[in-house]
């Protein structure tokens, strides 16, 4: 391959990177029936540039999902490695996840007559994000930090069902999730730093 294709076939995943990045960020604060035009406008492109990556609006739908699941995924162990403590990483993790949250919502009413295609992505994500978020309560665990009996799955079910709500105004999923995350904490054990 010359040097010209590879340079193009990295601009085409910068380029659709930064699609799925705008859509994600316009989804979360307008849900997933957005304009196009203001994804296109959040990402600096033509509505064009859009289509011809995206032809419908579920598939972008499911891009940006799988893209998020990807997102979440990876910022895991890396937020493991620069955080202060794990605790610290696992309550960054979870803003993440409630991010993704937030968007996913709006997949379901898409992908209602493909239940099949839905559930394959719901696979998908239990199978990405379900790991790394064990190994942040194992971690945080490890440190002494938490004490918890709760597995990753049910950790994420509760922030999950903490996030319904959040397509009302003046409900704040992002503040409940964070009580839920500092109830985690291990109280500090008398004559030791807290």
């Amino acid at each position: 391959m010359t040097t010209a294709g590879r340079s193009k076939r990295a601009d085409a995943r910068r380029n659709e990177k930064t699609l799925l990045d705008a859509a994600a960020a316009v989804f979360v604060t307008s849900g997933v029936d957005a304009p196009v035009r203001d994804i296109a406008a959040k990402a600096g492109v033509g509505m064009g540039t859009i289509y011809r990556h995206f032809p419908t609006r579920a598939d972008l739908i499911i891009a940006v999902y799988r893209h998020q699941v990807e997102a979440c995924a990876e910022a895991g162990p890396a937020l493991l490695a620069g955080s202060e403590t794990p605790h610290v990483a696992l309550g960054q993790w979870i803003d993440l996840f409630v991010d993704f949250l937030v968007t996913k919502h709006g997949l379901a009413g898409v992908l209602q007559s493909d239940k099949s295609g839905f559930d394959t992505l719901h696979t998908y994500f239990l199978d990405r994000l379900v790991p790394v978020c064990g190994h942040l309560l194992d971690a945080a665990a490890a440190a002494g930090e938490i004490h918890t009996d709760l597995t990753a799955l049910q950790l994420m079910r509760g922030v999950g069902n903490l996030c319904i709500g959040a397509d009302d105004p003046r409900y704040d999923a992002r503040r409940l999730v964070a009580v839920l995350i500092a109830g985690l904490r291990q109280p500090p054990v008398p004559g030791t730093a807290s």
